[in-house]
Parts: structure tokens; sequence; C-alpha cells
């Protein structure tokens, strides 16, 4: 595992000891982007806006409300307001998550060995009902000292602010917290916050720019070590 044995060094030589871990939740802990593509599909289609299934998801890691709020500058629609079309959205991602989703490999392993090391956190820009419906469904409800969504900072991600929060939730410097991210807008928030960043793209996300400023890259949560965590953590 070259990327680990890397980035120990790099992390060590900051003399920085890690204290908690901050996880990200759709496209790392639930292989839910799919899901979240196929419903801005359904509904943006049905609104004039040209998204098909082979288009990237360039809005990944947006908080809901911006990503309505992109769509529907460039390509405004009449009809449903943007508020509607948020919920509708969220309706939908939660009925495809209860019938269809499943959990990234390695996620469970993940939230396991990261709350050995110290306490956990999920810091989402996913609003915080859909946050609860969806852990509830995977019976990860329990497994988080606290939970936050980007539905009640100022700004989502990239801004850091619900990083930040989470990191205070703790009563941790956030330049002692990790982040578990998969997305380019994740990255960019933690780094923000002044905290170690691990990001685990999909392949075709990985040649985004955004992911050279992570501290390390992972092909997948089945790649986190438990003698790299206890490094970090000692």
């Amino acid at each position: 595992m070259s990327h680990v044995d890397r980035s120990c060094s790099v992390c060590q030589s900051y003399g920085v000891t890690l204290l908690a871990t901050l996880f990200d939740m759709d496209g790392l802990l639930i292989d839910s982007e799919i899901l979240w593509h196929k419903a801005e599909v359904e509904i943006f289609g049905r609104l004039g806006v040209p998204l098909d299934e082979q288009t990237d998801r360039s809005t990944k890691g947006m908080y809901v409300n911006n990503v309505v709020d992109f769509w529907f500058e460039r390509y405004p629609w009449s009809g449903p307001a943007p508020d509607e079309v948020v919920d509708e959205l969220l309706a939908r991602v939660g009925e495809l998550v209860e019938r269809e989703g499943t959990l990234m490999p390695g996620a469970l392993r993940a939230v396991d060995l990261a709350a050995q090391h110290g306490p956990i956190a999920l810091a989402s820009s996913t609003p915080l009902a859909l946050i609860h419906r969806c852990l509830a469904h995977f019976s990860l409800d329990d497994r988080f000292a606290s939970v936050h969504s980007a539905e009640f900072e100022p700004y989502g991600k990239p801004h850091p602010g619900v990083f930040l929060t989470a990191a205070s939730s703790l009563r941790v410097d956030p330049a002692r917290c990790l982040v578990l991210e998969d997305s380019a807008a994740g990255v960019v928030a933690g780094k923000a916050a002044s905290m170690f960043v691990v990001a685990v793209p999909t392949r075709v996300d990985r040649v985004q720019r955004a992911f050279a400023i992570a501290d390390l890259v992972l092909d997948s949560l089945e790649e986190l070590d438990d003698e790299w965590l206890g490094a970090q953590f000692a």
C-alpha cells in the first residue's frame, strides 16, 4: 500500500497528532452518487435541462440548493420554483437509496477503524432529514458522535463551514482532524479547514486537479490501513 506509506511520513513531518475523524456520506460511505445523478436526470430532464445518464455530475459534493440554482441559472425553467425542485429531488433520492442503495466497499470497516482511534462525526452536503433517513436505512445512525449538514451553514462545500462545525462539536482543533472525502468540493473544503484529507475519488473523478491537494488518495476505503491510522493518532 504505497500511498499509505508515503502519506505517513508527510503527516508526521508536520508534527501533528490527529484526534478525530470526519466522514462525508454520499459517494464515500453510501454508493449514492449514481442515485443522485439518476434523480437529477429524471427531474431536471423533465424541466428541460439537458442531462443524460452519461453526463458527468459536475455538481457533485455541492449542497442540493446550490445544485438546483446552478442548473436554473443555465437553463431557467417555467413551472415549479427551485425550492419545490429541491424537495422533489430529496424525496426521490431517499426512495432510490432505500430501494437500490448499497454501502461502498470498506465503508463499515473504515467507520469502525476510525472509531477505535478517536471520536467520529459525519459532515455532509446532504440535508439533515435525508442524512438521517440514509443512516437509519443502513443502521449507521448510532455510529457517529455527531452528524452535521451544510444545510445549516451559510455556504456549502467547497466552503469549510460544515467541517469546522463538526470539529467544534467534538471539541477538537480542526488541524487535528482527519477528513475522508470522495468529491473534489469536499477535498477543497477539508483543506480550507486546515484538516488532513484522505480522498477516495472514483476512477473518473480522479483526474480532477483538486485531488492533488489531498494528503492521501486511495482507490477504495478498503485500502484504509489500521496501522497507518494508529501512527497518525498515536
